[in-house]
């Protein structure tokens, strides 16, 4: 008999939630969000779970995005079934954010896309030597969704444009410099945290990681447990060590210098002028990806930082996400990164002069 794709269970108090398709380096399905969705509803009302963990199965990852070729054929055909996976998705991030009880993400390995909204949202974030974080959607014809908008809004500076607009995978560093992160353990001591998270003396702190505004629109606070032992947040703090050195914190000033303003095409001008050849790579890797994709993404990064909560950051990324479901870059994206590997996108339109400024504004009107 096989394993189910997530594999829960329950240990002295933690609840452990193995993403288990270690072969898709645990790329996320309608399925595993909505087990997702309903284990963690139980034990948010269980008095036997008092912190949840986040991992996933195998060497490669935590997990490496959504089923992309699902997406390709409902971009293909016309079919509504991405629209059902990402509303629920998001509903998952929106959970996971708002969670009462504290949920620590182990964020091992590649961690992309879909992988970001199952672990940057939660409250005790752990990066590993291993990690490799990334929002690449601006290469597939996308936007960075699953509360991306929202976390990428509220990096420092202007780090945060710098990886939607490049799609670049950082390291454990820079994961923390950028806010994705909350801490560094080396890959080895994931026994040790689960020991530590299940002795008698531990128990759960405040969850969430901040106020979001609830379905019915109010807002729902985190939730704070029975005071006594150790807290997760003290737990993963007392284990947590000084990650390899990163890149983004010296690279802070040609970052912020270049990617200031609204304007995608002045952004690539100046990285392109800037002396700093980190930034002229940056330039040459940006005029690769999606034009539309380049223009949305950056107004959804900008527009993010303007609303009140995750909860309507989320809101917006999925009338983005539907609107870009039916534009074609979508689909030409997934197949030359996907389907047929060729790297050779042919995007419509072909640069960023011929995008129409009416599409945008129809994508954000929903």
């Amino acid at each position: 008999m096989s394993e189910p794709p997530v594999i829960a269970r329950v240990t002295n108090g933690l609840g452990r939630l193995t993403l288990n398709r270690p072969a898709a380096i645990n790329a996320l399905t309608a399925e595993m969000v909505g087990l997702l969705r309903r284990t963690l509803a139980e034990w948010a009302e269980s008095d036997t779970v008092r912190t949840v963990l986040i991992d996933g199965a195998g060497p490669r990852g935590l997990c490496a995005g959504g089923d992309l070729r699902a997406m390709h054929a409902d971009a293909v055909s016309g079919g509504t079934g991405s629209l059902d996976f990402w509303a629920e998705e998001y509903r998952l991030n929106a959970d996971i954010a708002a969670y009462p009880k504290p949920v620590v993400s182990w964020m091992d390995g590649l961690v992309m896309g879909g992988g970001i909204g199952v672990s940057a949202h939660a409250a005790l974030r752990i990066v590993t030597e291993r990690s490799r974080l990334a929002m690449p959607e601006v290469g597939i014809g996308f936007h960075p969704d699953v509360g991306g908008s929202w976390l990428l809004a509220h990096a420092p500076g202007e780090i945060g444009t710098h990886l939607a607009l490049t799609g670049g995978t950082i390291g454990a560093a820079d994961a923390l410099t950028a806010g994705l992160a909350d801490h560094f353990l080396p890959a080895g001591r994931l026994p040790d945290l689960i020991a530590a998270l299940t002795a008698d003396g531990a128990v759960a702190s405040a969850g969430g990681r901040s106020p979001v505004t609830s379905p019915a629109g109010s807002v729902t606070a985190p939730m704070a447990e029975a005071v006594g032992g150790q807290d997760a947040a003290h737990v993963v703090a007392s284990l947590a060590a000084d990650p390899p050195p990163g890149v983004l914190g010296t690279a802070r000033g040609w970052i912020d210098e270049c990617y200031a303003g609204d304007d995608v095409a002045m952004i690539i001008e100046r990285l392109a002028g800037h002396p700093s050849p980190d930034a002229q790579a940056a330039a040459k890797e940006i005029v690769t990806k999606s034009p539309m994709s380049l223009v949305v993404a950056l107004r959804s990064v900008r527009s993010a930082a303007r609303l009140p909560g995750l909860r309507a950051a989320l809101d917006q990324e999925y009338r983005l996400s539907a609107a870009l479901l039916r534009l074609p870059d979508l689909a030409e994206g997934i197949r030359a990164q996907i389907i047929d590997k060729d790297r050779r996108p042919r995007w419509q339109p072909a640069s960023l002069a011929e995008v129409d400024p009416a599409v945008v504004e129809a994508c954000f009107a929903g």
